[in-house]
């Protein structure tokens, strides 16, 4: 007979709080029932279940050991790598904040977030640390470990490993309840300075656990980390492939080569990724010599593929490909457009809501729109966020009318499938006409010679926004304004299309690829100040 009283010894049984959510306790799980299995892939090094779980306990006591308490925010700045991973979830196991910083910032946006969120330690990459962000961290904290990738200059800061060995790998016994803030993931920043989310341990958890249904994760699948864990799509998925004891992949390029050969080299099975990434894939020359038969399921998000593109993807690369959407504050997935749509239907579809999720499209004073009316896409469901960092004002204004507001605009087919139209701030007013934004730039897209396409409005006198088309070209291809402009014509309505082009050697871009179409806003703001425009 078992002693199931004494079967588990208390210093390794972890803590107390029978019923508790924790996103910390997602690696403990995973290692008690898979101990042995791999966990996660960073290039030679190969993590199981119970070396991860043990470094992320070292790394929760080396936090506790400085003397943080539940609430202090510990800042991570660093791309893709086991140690991250380590620090992600020791941190939260610790029942600290995580704060994951994009590192692609500019020096002065780190340090208006480190101003704002006051972290009181960072954990940051040799190389970041090296650069103009070193000079912020030791101003606005003082306190750091390095992940380093080779000996590292200098003694202010220990190693990140080095800050870890000492300490205990046996789990703390620290009291969390599923409503404590777990991570402040600041916003993008594409419309001014970003805005701090935070997600309480319960909220991500069950993105997390409704992700595992919507994808279908296994703990056979093997899936991989190219986006960045600082971004909530990635970390989602990332985070719900542990919790159901898969293996994750960190890669280090986002090359469509080292994609082919990584997937056929690990078995991947349930990937993510960007289109032109999956693009990318086709007709390359690693294609022919490995074999990516393993793949159930590509994950993409976003953008949308164009229907030559996916009739080709989904014939030479993946059966089944799924778009999920979301945002940061609003926890990933909350709609997804099945693979079994992707065939059937065509457009800039998101598909349905998420098993937790709630969706809805609204006016501006709050009414609900029935199938076929565009308005605002808001959602509501436990994985919305607990709000804006120290902005109570933008808070209420998101859950207005008691439900989150995305800022996205769209509407519902007869089948109650979603259909995204545009962003709320890029829809162009332009002589008392709605021009969405999508619509000029896919016909901007369908040129030869344009790899890269935005449409935005400009103040204008007469207009009071003139449709603007900003467009960098392929590679040695040539084209003119009044070529790309006619194009246009013989495509789109008068009313949308561009009253000028202005062609650029570059996309100013986030870390998940979307355009900072502000930029080109304030660069271009004055054009039709000083150029003629036609009346029609």
């Amino acid at each position: 007979m078992i002693d199931r009283e004494n079967a588990i010894s208390p210093e390794v049984s972890g803590p107390g709080q029978i019923g508790r959510i924790a996103l910390g306790d997602i690696v403990r799980r995973s290692a008690r029932t898979r101990p042995n299995k791999t966990a996660i892939v960073d290039g030679a090094r190969r993590a199981t279940y119970a070396e991860l779980d043990a470094d992320v306990s070292r790394c929760a006591n080396a936090l506790l050991a400085r003397g943080f308490t539940s609430g202090t925010r510990v800042a991570t700045l660093a791309t893709n790598s086991y140690a991250l991973v380590v620090a992600m979830f020791g941190i939260q196991r610790a029942g600290l904040v995580w704060l994951p910083i994009n590192h692609n910032l500019r020096a002065d946006d780190v340090d208006y977030i480190f101003g704002h969120a006051e972290p009181a330690f960072a954990i940051v990459d040799e190389a970041l640390y090296a650069g103009p962000l070193g000079a912020v961290i030791d101003a606005r904290i003082g306190a750091a470990a390095i992940v380093a990738s080779g000996s590292l200059p200098g003694a202010r800061y220990p190693t990140f490993d080095a800050f870890i060995s000492g300490a205990s790998p046996i789990d703390p016994d620290v009291p969390i309840d599923d409503r404590d803030v777990a991570q402040i993931m600041y916003t993008s920043g594409t419309t001014g300075r970003p805005k701090g989310v935070m997600h309480t341990h319960l909220s991500v958890y069950l993105a997390l656990l409704a992700n595992a249904i919507e994808f279908e994760v296994r703990a056979t699948d093997v899936g991989n980390a190219m986006l960045p864990l600082f971004h909530c799509a990635q970390h989602t998925l990332s985070a719900g492939m542990l919790l159901v004891g898969g293996t994750v992949v960190i890669m280090r390029t986002v090359d469509p080569g080292d994609f082919i050969r990584a997937i056929a080299a690990e078995k991947m099975t349930m990937v993510l990724s960007l289109p032109p990434i999956y693009g990318g894939m086709l007709d390359h020359p690693a294609l022919a010599e490995n074999d990516i038969s393993s793949l159930r399921l590509c994950v993409y998000g976003m953008m949308q593929v164009p229907e030559p593109m996916l009739r080709r993807l989904i014939a030479e690369i993946c059966p089944n490909f799924q778009l999920g959407t979301g945002q940061t504050e609003m926890y990933p997935s909350t709609m997804s457009f099945k693979p079994e749509d992707h065939l059937r239907k065509f457009g800039s579809y998101w598909g349905e809501s998420g098993v937790i999720t709630e969706t809805a499209v609204m006016d501006d004073a709050g009414n609900l729109l029935p199938p076929g009316e565009i308005g605002e896409i808001v959602h509501r469901g436990p994985n919305v966020m607990a709000g804006y960092f120290r902005d109570p004002e933008a808070t209420e204004k998101a859950r207005a009318f008691g439900w989150h507001h995305t800022g996205d605009l769209g509407w519902f087919d007869a089948e109650g499938t979603l259909i995204f139209t545009d962003r709320k701030k890029d829809m162009i007013k332009s002589g008392g006409e709605n021009v969405a934004s999508i619509v000029v730039e896919r016909s901007l897209l369908a040129h030869p010679a344009v790899a890269a396409a935005a449409a935005i409005g400009l103040p204008h006198p007469r207009w009071f926004e003139a449709v603007t088309a900003v467009v960098q070209l392929r590679p040695g291809a040539a084209a003119t304004e009044d070529e790309i402009i006619e194009h246009c014509r013989a495509r789109l309505s008068p009313h949308e299309v561009p009253k000028a082009v202005r062609f650029v050697e570059a996309f100013p871009l986030t870390a998940t690829g979307k355009t900072q179409k502000n930029l080109f806003r304030e660069r271009f703001a004055d054009l039709y100040d000083e150029k003629p425009v036609p009346v029609s």
